[in-house]
């Protein structure tokens, strides 16, 4: 391999990506583009300090139909973003059975089985939601992303954990 200068070219390669990657950040362009990510991690953190579950999962199904929508480069990323949100509305109807104590209460006998409780709590299929949801946002944030990208999807990640802990509550109401 030392002989084709493989290794060689990749730190050129690399060099180069570098220099133009830091000459593009430098255009009013991306200048423009860091103040409104900015504000987009703003407003992620601020619906996770709400306390309101719906506006958590209303951020968070923006950003998956946006992501569907402008961003898909595979197959993959589109089935992973199909699979999100599908399991988004099935965790948005559980929020919804949770208002109601007799319904909810028929969710809690489906899952009376200790492997399908955390916390004396049916892990139901909002709370699976949450979990795996977490785990394609952490996923994600192992990519190649600048910093900000990075912020954004931590802050998501947060506000998730935020989520599964505002449903728990509302189980623990219902139940």
């Amino acid at each position: 391999m030392a002989k084709t200068g493989l290794i060689e070219r990749f730190e050129k390669a690399f060099l180069r990506e570098r220099t133009l990657t830091s000459e593009v950040d430098r255009t009013p362009a991306a200048r423009e583009r860091q103040e409104t990510r900015a504000q987009i991690l703003d407003l992620v953190k601020e619906a996770g300090k709400s306390g309101d579950l719906e506006a958590i999962l209303a951020a968070e199904r923006r950003f998956l139909e946006n992501d569907r929508a402008e961003y898909v480069s595979s197959r993959a990323m589109r089935s992973s973003l199909d699979v999100a949100l599908a399991e988004l509305k099935i965790a948005e109807r559980h929020i919804e059975l949770v208002k109601d104590p007799a319904q909810y209460r028929l969710i809690d006998e489906a899952h009376s089985l200790p492997k399908r409780r955390v916390g004396g709590l049916p892990k139901d299929e909002a709370r699976l939601f949450f979990g795996s949801h977490a785990t394609r946002l952490l996923n994600q944030d192992k990519s190649r992303l600048d910093r900000q990208e990075k912020q954004i999807i931590e802050a998501r990640k947060q506000n998730m954990r935020a989520g599964a802990k505002l449903y728990e509550a509302r189980q623990r109401q219902a139940l």
